[in-house]
Protein backbone atom coordinates (compact mmCIF):
# COMPACT_ATOMS: atom_id res chain seq x y z
CA UNK A 1 0.00 0.00 0.00
CA UNK A 2 1.34 3.43 -0.97
CA UNK A 3 2.26 5.79 1.83
CA UNK A 4 0.67 9.23 2.12
CA UNK A 5 3.87 10.80 0.72
CA UNK A 6 3.82 8.44 -2.27
CA UNK A 7 0.16 9.16 -2.91
CA UNK A 8 0.83 12.89 -2.78
CA UNK A 9 3.81 12.62 -5.15
CA UNK A 10 1.69 10.65 -7.63
CA UNK A 11 -1.14 13.18 -7.54
CA UNK A 12 0.79 15.73 -9.63
CA UNK A 13 -0.49 19.26 -10.14
CA UNK A 14 -3.86 18.50 -8.58
CA UNK A 15 -2.16 17.28 -5.42
CA UNK A 16 0.05 20.36 -5.19
CA UNK A 17 -2.97 22.64 -5.62
CA UNK A 18 -4.87 20.76 -2.90
CA UNK A 19 -1.84 20.98 -0.61
CA UNK A 20 -1.47 24.72 -1.12
CA UNK A 21 -5.17 25.25 -0.54
CA UNK A 22 -5.11 23.30 2.71
CA UNK A 23 -1.89 25.00 3.85
CA UNK A 24 -3.64 28.32 3.31
CA UNK A 25 -6.51 27.12 5.50
CA UNK A 26 -4.08 26.20 8.27
CA UNK A 27 -2.48 29.64 8.07
CA UNK A 28 -5.95 31.18 8.30
CA UNK A 29 -6.51 29.19 11.51
CA UNK A 30 -3.26 30.54 12.98
CA UNK A 31 -4.20 34.09 12.07
CA UNK A 32 -7.73 33.71 13.38
CA UNK A 33 -6.55 32.32 16.71
CA UNK A 34 -4.22 35.31 17.10
CA UNK A 35 -7.07 37.69 16.30
CA UNK A 36 -9.23 35.91 18.88
CA UNK A 37 -6.65 36.57 21.60
CA UNK A 38 -6.27 40.20 20.54
CA UNK A 39 -10.05 40.56 20.58
CA UNK A 40 -10.19 39.11 24.09
CA UNK A 41 -7.61 41.69 25.21
CA UNK A 42 -9.64 44.45 23.58
CA UNK A 43 -12.69 43.38 25.55
CA UNK A 44 -10.97 42.86 28.89
CA UNK A 45 -9.09 46.18 28.77
CA UNK A 46 -12.14 48.12 27.58
CA UNK A 47 -10.38 49.26 24.40
CA UNK A 48 -13.37 48.51 22.18
CA UNK A 49 -15.68 50.39 24.54
CA UNK A 50 -13.27 53.33 24.64
CA UNK A 51 -12.82 53.51 20.87
CA UNK A 52 -16.57 53.35 20.28
CA UNK A 53 -16.85 56.76 21.90
CA UNK A 54 -13.88 58.39 20.16
CA UNK A 55 -13.41 60.05 16.77
CA UNK A 56 -10.44 58.84 14.66
CA UNK A 57 -7.59 58.98 17.18
CA UNK A 58 -3.89 58.27 17.55
CA UNK A 59 -2.61 55.38 19.64
CA UNK A 60 -1.57 57.88 22.30
CA UNK A 61 -5.03 59.43 22.46
CA UNK A 62 -6.68 56.02 22.66
CA UNK A 63 -4.27 54.82 25.35
CA UNK A 64 -4.85 57.95 27.41
CA UNK A 65 -8.63 57.66 27.13
CA UNK A 66 -8.48 54.00 28.17
CA UNK A 67 -5.89 54.52 30.90
CA UNK A 68 -3.49 52.02 29.32
CA UNK A 69 0.14 51.80 28.24
CA UNK A 70 0.58 53.39 24.81
CA UNK A 71 3.16 50.92 23.51
CA UNK A 72 0.89 47.96 24.12
CA UNK A 73 -2.10 49.79 22.73
CA UNK A 74 -0.18 50.70 19.56
CA UNK A 75 0.85 47.09 18.93
CA UNK A 76 -2.70 45.88 19.61
CA UNK A 77 -4.07 48.47 17.21
CA UNK A 78 -1.71 47.19 14.54
CA UNK A 79 -3.11 43.70 14.86
CA UNK A 80 -6.68 44.99 14.87
CA UNK A 81 -6.05 47.14 11.80
CA UNK A 82 -4.47 44.31 9.82
CA UNK A 83 -7.41 42.09 10.81
CA UNK A 84 -9.96 44.64 9.64
CA UNK A 85 -11.45 45.19 13.09
CA UNK A 86 -10.43 48.87 13.12
CA UNK A 87 -9.60 51.28 10.32
CA UNK A 88 -6.26 53.07 10.01
CA UNK A 89 -5.38 56.37 8.30
CA UNK A 90 -1.63 56.27 7.46
CA UNK A 91 -1.41 60.01 6.76
CA UNK A 92 -2.61 60.95 10.24
CA UNK A 93 -1.77 57.71 12.11
CA UNK A 94 -5.31 57.61 13.43
CA UNK A 95 -7.47 54.61 14.21
CA UNK A 96 -11.25 54.25 14.31
CA UNK A 97 -13.69 51.54 15.39
CA UNK A 98 -16.55 51.57 12.84
CA UNK A 99 -20.04 51.69 14.33
CA UNK A 100 -20.98 48.41 12.65
CA UNK A 101 -18.01 46.72 14.34
CA UNK A 102 -18.75 48.32 17.71
CA UNK A 103 -22.21 46.74 17.49
CA UNK A 104 -20.50 43.32 17.73
CA UNK A 105 -17.58 44.13 20.05
CA UNK A 106 -18.66 46.45 22.86
CA UNK A 107 -20.44 45.94 26.16
CA UNK A 108 -23.15 48.31 24.97
CA UNK A 109 -24.03 45.70 22.32
CA UNK A 110 -25.44 43.43 25.04
CA UNK A 111 -26.18 39.92 23.73
CA UNK A 112 -24.68 40.85 20.34
CA UNK A 113 -21.23 41.34 21.87
CA UNK A 114 -19.12 38.53 20.40
CA UNK A 115 -15.88 39.74 21.99
CA UNK A 116 -16.85 38.07 25.27
CA UNK A 117 -16.63 34.63 23.64
CA UNK A 118 -13.02 35.21 22.58
CA UNK A 119 -11.93 35.06 26.23
CA UNK A 120 -12.43 31.30 26.17
CA UNK A 121 -9.53 30.89 23.74
CA UNK A 122 -7.01 32.05 26.32
CA UNK A 123 -8.76 30.05 29.04
CA UNK A 124 -8.49 26.85 27.00
CA UNK A 125 -4.88 27.53 26.09
CA UNK A 126 -4.04 27.74 29.78
CA UNK A 127 -4.97 24.09 30.37
CA UNK A 128 -3.53 22.63 27.14
CA UNK A 129 -0.70 20.78 28.92
CA UNK A 130 -3.15 19.10 31.28
CA UNK A 131 -5.51 18.17 28.45
CA UNK A 132 -2.61 16.58 26.56
CA UNK A 133 -1.84 14.50 29.65
CA UNK A 134 -5.50 13.40 29.77
CA UNK A 135 -5.20 12.26 26.14
CA UNK A 136 -2.26 10.08 27.17
CA UNK A 137 -3.47 8.74 30.49
CA UNK A 138 -7.24 9.26 30.58
CA UNK A 139 -9.12 11.11 33.27
CA UNK A 140 -9.64 14.82 32.86
CA UNK A 141 -8.88 18.35 33.97
CA UNK A 142 -10.69 19.40 37.16
CA UNK A 143 -12.90 22.45 37.45
CA UNK A 144 -10.38 24.00 39.85
CA UNK A 145 -7.95 24.40 36.93
CA UNK A 146 -10.20 27.07 35.40
CA UNK A 147 -10.08 29.99 37.86
CA UNK A 148 -11.77 32.41 35.44
CA UNK A 149 -14.39 30.08 33.99
CA UNK A 150 -17.24 31.03 36.30
CA UNK A 151 -16.50 34.70 35.74
CA UNK A 152 -16.58 34.27 31.96
CA UNK A 153 -19.68 32.10 32.06
CA UNK A 154 -21.38 34.62 34.30
CA UNK A 155 -20.54 37.46 31.94
CA UNK A 156 -21.69 35.50 28.89
CA UNK A 157 -24.97 34.45 30.49
CA UNK A 158 -25.66 37.86 31.97
CA UNK A 159 -25.71 39.57 28.60
CA UNK A 160 -28.37 37.09 27.45
CA UNK A 161 -30.34 37.07 30.71
CA UNK A 162 -30.44 40.85 31.00
CA UNK A 163 -31.71 41.25 27.47
CA UNK A 164 -33.93 38.21 27.00
CA UNK A 165 -34.65 36.07 30.08
CA UNK A 166 -37.83 37.80 31.23
CA UNK A 167 -39.30 38.92 27.91
CA UNK A 168 -38.15 36.15 25.55
CA UNK A 169 -36.86 33.00 27.24
CA UNK A 170 -39.39 32.50 30.06
CA UNK A 171 -42.38 33.04 27.72
CA UNK A 172 -41.18 30.04 25.69
CA UNK A 173 -42.88 27.95 28.39
CA UNK A 174 -46.64 28.55 28.02
CA UNK A 175 -48.25 29.96 31.15
CA UNK A 176 -45.03 30.33 33.13
CA UNK A 177 -44.91 34.12 33.03
CA UNK A 178 -48.47 34.37 34.38
CA UNK A 179 -47.64 31.92 37.16
CA UNK A 180 -44.59 33.94 38.12
CA UNK A 181 -46.63 37.14 38.26
CA UNK A 182 -49.15 35.47 40.56
CA UNK A 183 -46.54 33.80 42.77
CA UNK A 184 -44.60 30.57 42.29
CA UNK A 185 -41.59 28.70 43.62
CA UNK A 186 -38.67 28.54 41.18
CA UNK A 187 -35.34 26.70 41.34
CA UNK A 188 -32.33 27.43 39.11
CA UNK A 189 -30.06 24.37 38.97
CA UNK A 190 -26.35 24.98 38.40
CA UNK A 191 -26.93 28.67 38.97
CA UNK A 192 -23.24 29.66 38.88
CA UNK A 193 -23.03 33.25 40.11
CA UNK A 194 -26.81 33.34 40.50
CA UNK A 195 -27.65 36.07 38.03
CA UNK A 196 -30.62 34.24 36.48
CA UNK A 197 -32.65 33.97 39.71
CA UNK A 198 -31.74 37.57 40.56
CA UNK A 199 -33.08 38.80 37.22
CA UNK A 200 -36.26 36.79 37.69
CA UNK A 201 -36.68 37.89 41.32
CA UNK A 202 -36.56 41.56 40.30
CA UNK A 203 -39.13 41.01 37.56
CA UNK A 204 -41.56 38.89 39.59
CA UNK A 205 -41.67 40.12 43.21
CA UNK A 206 -44.58 37.81 44.17
CA UNK A 207 -42.60 34.67 43.35
CA UNK A 208 -39.83 32.98 45.33
CA UNK A 209 -36.57 32.06 43.61
CA UNK A 210 -33.73 29.80 44.61
CA UNK A 211 -30.31 29.07 43.13
CA UNK A 212 -28.46 25.77 43.63
CA UNK A 213 -24.79 25.20 42.81
CA UNK A 214 -21.79 23.30 44.15
CA UNK A 215 -19.55 26.38 43.88
CA UNK A 216 -19.27 28.29 47.14
CA UNK A 217 -17.75 31.23 45.26
CA UNK A 218 -20.63 31.35 42.81
CA UNK A 219 -23.25 31.15 45.53
CA UNK A 220 -21.48 33.93 47.44
CA UNK A 221 -21.61 36.12 44.32
CA UNK A 222 -25.32 35.47 43.91
CA UNK A 223 -26.04 36.31 47.54
CA UNK A 224 -24.00 39.50 47.29
CA UNK A 225 -25.88 40.66 44.19
CA UNK A 226 -29.27 39.90 45.77
CA UNK A 227 -28.27 41.78 48.93
CA UNK A 228 -27.00 44.74 46.95
CA UNK A 229 -30.33 44.96 45.14
CA UNK A 230 -32.34 44.48 48.33
CA UNK A 231 -34.14 41.39 47.06
CA UNK A 232 -35.94 39.40 49.73
CA UNK A 233 -37.49 36.82 47.41
CA UNK A 234 -34.32 35.03 46.27
CA UNK A 235 -32.02 32.66 48.14
CA UNK A 236 -29.06 30.42 47.35
CA UNK A 237 -27.79 27.03 48.51
CA UNK A 238 -24.49 25.25 48.04
CA UNK A 239 -25.42 21.71 47.10
CA UNK A 240 -25.42 18.78 44.68
CA UNK A 241 -27.78 18.93 41.72
CA UNK A 242 -28.64 15.26 42.15
CA UNK A 243 -30.08 15.95 45.61
CA UNK A 244 -32.66 18.70 45.23
CA UNK A 245 -34.43 19.73 48.44
CA UNK A 246 -38.10 20.71 48.30
CA UNK A 247 -40.53 20.95 45.39
CA UNK A 248 -41.05 23.68 42.82
CA UNK A 249 -43.47 25.00 40.22
CA UNK A 250 -40.71 25.87 37.77
CA UNK A 251 -37.12 24.58 37.48
CA UNK A 252 -34.54 26.14 35.17
CA UNK A 253 -31.05 25.04 34.14
CA UNK A 254 -29.02 27.15 31.74
CA UNK A 255 -25.95 25.78 29.93
CA UNK A 256 -25.12 23.34 32.69
CA UNK A 257 -26.61 19.83 32.27
CA UNK A 258 -24.13 18.65 29.62
CA UNK A 259 -21.19 19.64 31.86
CA UNK A 260 -22.30 17.58 34.84
CA UNK A 261 -20.68 14.38 36.03
CA UNK A 262 -24.14 12.85 36.62
CA UNK A 263 -26.55 14.47 34.16
CA UNK A 264 -29.06 11.61 34.13
CA UNK A 265 -29.34 11.65 37.92
CA UNK A 266 -29.75 15.43 37.89
CA UNK A 267 -32.59 15.29 35.35
CA UNK A 268 -34.31 12.61 37.41
CA UNK A 269 -33.95 14.78 40.54
CA UNK A 270 -35.42 17.75 38.67
CA UNK A 271 -38.36 15.69 37.47
CA UNK A 272 -39.00 14.49 41.02
CA UNK A 273 -38.82 18.04 42.40
CA UNK A 274 -41.47 19.40 40.05
CA UNK A 275 -44.94 19.82 41.47
CA UNK A 276 -47.97 18.62 39.44
CA UNK A 277 -48.24 20.85 36.38
CA UNK A 278 -44.67 22.05 36.85
CA UNK A 279 -42.34 23.04 34.01
CA UNK A 280 -38.64 22.47 33.43
CA UNK A 281 -36.94 25.09 31.22
CA UNK A 282 -33.47 24.08 30.05
CA UNK A 283 -31.00 25.95 27.87
CA UNK A 284 -28.21 23.80 26.43
CA UNK A 285 -25.99 23.15 23.40
CA UNK A 286 -27.65 23.99 20.09
CA UNK A 287 -26.25 21.08 18.11
CA UNK A 288 -26.91 17.52 17.08
CA UNK A 289 -25.72 14.43 18.90
CA UNK A 290 -24.54 13.12 15.52
CA UNK A 291 -21.25 14.34 14.06
CA UNK A 292 -22.52 14.19 10.49
CA UNK A 293 -25.29 16.65 11.34
CA UNK A 294 -22.79 19.13 12.78
CA UNK A 295 -20.42 19.28 9.80
CA UNK A 296 -21.96 22.53 8.58
CA UNK A 297 -22.62 24.01 12.02
CA UNK A 298 -21.44 27.66 12.05
CA UNK A 299 -19.98 27.22 15.54
CA UNK A 300 -19.06 23.55 15.14
CA UNK A 301 -15.28 23.87 15.64
CA UNK A 302 -15.83 26.03 18.72
CA UNK A 303 -18.27 23.53 20.23
CA UNK A 304 -15.86 20.63 19.83
CA UNK A 305 -12.99 22.78 21.09
CA UNK A 306 -14.96 23.83 24.18
CA UNK A 307 -15.85 20.20 24.79
CA UNK A 308 -12.27 18.88 24.64
CA UNK A 309 -10.86 21.73 26.71
CA UNK A 310 -13.66 22.11 29.27
CA UNK A 311 -17.06 20.40 29.08
CA UNK A 312 -16.01 16.80 28.52
CA UNK A 313 -12.75 16.88 30.44
CA UNK A 314 -14.12 18.46 33.65
CA UNK A 315 -16.83 15.81 33.77
CA UNK A 316 -14.35 13.00 33.14
CA UNK A 317 -12.06 14.37 35.86
CA UNK A 318 -14.61 13.25 38.46
CA UNK A 319 -15.34 9.93 36.79
CA UNK A 320 -18.48 11.41 35.27
CA UNK A 321 -20.35 10.83 32.03
CA UNK A 322 -18.13 13.14 29.96
CA UNK A 323 -20.94 13.87 27.51
CA UNK A 324 -19.34 16.80 25.69
CA UNK A 325 -20.76 17.11 22.20
CA UNK A 326 -22.40 13.69 22.53
CA UNK A 327 -24.98 15.79 24.32
CA UNK A 328 -27.07 17.31 21.55
CA UNK A 329 -30.77 17.48 20.83
CA UNK A 330 -31.18 13.73 20.29
CA UNK A 331 -29.39 12.77 23.52
CA UNK A 332 -31.11 15.55 25.45
CA UNK A 333 -34.55 14.37 24.35
CA UNK A 334 -33.74 10.76 25.19
CA UNK A 335 -32.44 11.63 28.65
CA UNK A 336 -35.38 13.91 29.38
CA UNK A 337 -37.73 11.07 28.45
CA UNK A 338 -35.81 8.64 30.64
CA UNK A 339 -36.12 11.11 33.52
CA UNK A 340 -39.90 11.07 33.17
CA UNK A 341 -40.65 14.06 30.96
CA UNK A 342 -43.36 13.14 28.48
CA UNK A 343 -43.72 16.48 26.67
CA UNK A 344 -40.68 18.31 25.29
CA UNK A 345 -40.55 21.32 22.96
CA UNK A 346 -37.45 23.11 21.66
CA UNK A 347 -36.96 26.76 20.75
CA UNK A 348 -34.16 29.03 19.52
CA UNK A 349 -33.58 32.56 20.80
CA UNK A 350 -32.13 35.33 18.67
CA UNK A 351 -28.84 36.57 20.06
CA UNK A 352 -28.02 33.24 21.73
CA UNK A 353 -26.54 31.04 18.98
CA UNK A 354 -24.95 28.59 21.41
CA UNK A 355 -28.12 27.36 23.11
CA UNK A 356 -31.33 25.54 22.31
CA UNK A 357 -34.14 25.95 24.85
CA UNK A 358 -36.15 22.93 25.99
CA UNK A 359 -39.55 23.22 27.62
CA UNK A 360 -40.25 19.91 29.38
CA UNK A 361 -43.23 18.74 31.42
CA UNK A 362 -44.72 15.55 32.84
CA UNK A 363 -48.26 14.28 32.26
Amino acid sequence: MATADQQYAASGAAGREAREEFAGKVIDVLNASSVALLTSVGHRTGLFDTMAGLPPSTSGEIAEAAGLDERYVREWLGGMAISGFVTYEPDTARYRLPAAHAACLTRAAGPDNLATLMQYVGLMGGVEDRVVEAFRHGGGVPYSAYPRFQELQGEENARVFDAALVDTILPLAPGVTDRLREGADVLDVGTGQGHAPVVMARAFPRSRFHGLDRSEEGIAAGRAEAERLGLGNVGFTVGDSTEIPGTYDVVTAFDVIHDLARPAETLAAIAAALRPGGVFLMGDIAASSNLEDNLGHPLGPALYGFSVFYCMTTSLSTGGAGLGTVWGEQTARRMLAEAGFTRVETHSVEGDPLNLYYVAAKD
